[in-house]
């Protein structure tokens, strides 16, 4: 039976906050749960995990919060190039001898269980689903909006952003190229644009009214104003709560956000545009990496379960944004007030 979900408006959050869906393990429920209480609007990530633990984080989050919340999914892409992923994995096989492990040589269709995911979210569904990579179907947004979920496309361009608002999407979430983490690009090849999200926010709202979300490079006070400013209703946090209480990113990875001085934009890890801490994987890889998503994630798994068992911040994959070096530890509802109450004075 389906359960209408708490109805949510993004202009009207008590604070204009968005806890970022950060798929692999960082977007905990405890985290969503601790950006609710500060008064804004946690995120649940499903990328990467089954129907059936996206269905578990989301009964563990209505255990912690009675408040609104969201659930990201990603969309799938096409088959990536075949020959070009095992170009790939030649280049890559000297690691993982080095590692101890052993790489993937056959990588199926992978639609990170999306039929399934829409199945559950109709049956039960959430207050907000957002989606990255792409869009759904005109009659899958259809089918989730008759289910009472506000939906949030996120786009890097204006085309992608008049795509959205054409297949149904009720607000936009505007990632600028300061972002960490995977650039939200609808196709795989494309290449991000630069544009900085600060200019990024107007030439999106000049092809569409529906309410913007900021996000990338937000780390302090004068930047979420900023943004507000320029016609965001909401900023999203990502890369600001990965030193938070209840994130669930490794203590190597938490070290090494003030730590590294640099990030750098690679397909190195994944075969998507992602940004990330400079380390030695991306300088020695990432100019091979293919545009094959998630083919390319799947090959070199077995290196970052490694390399983070071992905590080696020169092959982890450490996403992080711009303002990577501003973020502080402490209670995720702490770290939202701050940056607010700075937003505001």
């Amino acid at each position: 039976m389906t359960v209408p979900p708490t109805t949510v408006r993004l202009d009207e959050l008590a604070v204009p906050v968005i806890g970022a869906p950060m798929a692999g393990g960082a977007s905990t429920p405890q985290l969503v749960a601790a950006v609710n209480r500060a008064g804004g609007l946690g995120f649940l990530a499903a990328g990467y995990r089954d129907a059936a633990g996206m269905a578990e984080q989301i009964a563990q989050v209505r255990a912690l919060s009675g408040r609104p919340f969201g659930m990201n999914l990603f969309v799938p892409a096409a088959p990536g190039d075949r020959d070009a992923v095992a170009a790939y994995r030649e280049r890559l096989r000297p690691e993982a001898r080095r590692r101890g492990v052993t790489l993937p040589e056959e990588i199926g269709p992978d639609r990170d269980d999306w039929d399934a995911k829409l199945s559950v979210l109709l049956a039960d569904p959430v207050p907000v689903v957002s989606y990255t990579f792409g869009l759904p179907t005109a009659a899958e947004a259809a089918a989730v909006r008759a289910a009472g979920s506000l939906q949030v496309g996120t786009v890097t361009t204006p085309a992608e952003a008049r795509a959205a608002e054409a297949v149904g999407m009720d607000a936009l979430c505007v990632q600028g190229p300061e972002a960490g983490g995977h650039r939200g690009t609808h196709r795989v090849a494309d290449e991000p644009g630069g544009a900085p999200l600060l200019d990024l926010l107007p030439a999106v709202r000049a092809v569409t009214a529906l309410p913007l979300i900021a996000a990338g490079g937000l780390g302090d006070g004068p930047a979420v104003a900023a943004a507000l400013r320029a016609g965001a209703v909401a900023v999203q946090l990502g890369t600001a709560l990965l030193r938070a209480d209840e994130s669930g990113a490794p203590a190597a990875h938490r070290s090494a956000l003030t730590a590294m001085p640099e990030t750098v934009v690679t397909r190195a890890f994944t075969g998507r545009p992602a940004r990330g801490l400079r380390n030695d994987f991306i300088d020695r890889y990432g100019r091979y990496a293919p545009p094959a998503y998630p083919e390319v994630h799947h090959l070199t798994r077995p290196l970052r379960v490694a390399a983070t068992s071992d905590a080696d911040t020169t092959a982890m994959h450490l996403w992080a944004g711009t303002a990577h070096r501003l973020t502080r530890p402490g209670p995720a509802a702490d770290i939202v007030a701050r940056l607010w109450h700075s937003a505001r004075g």
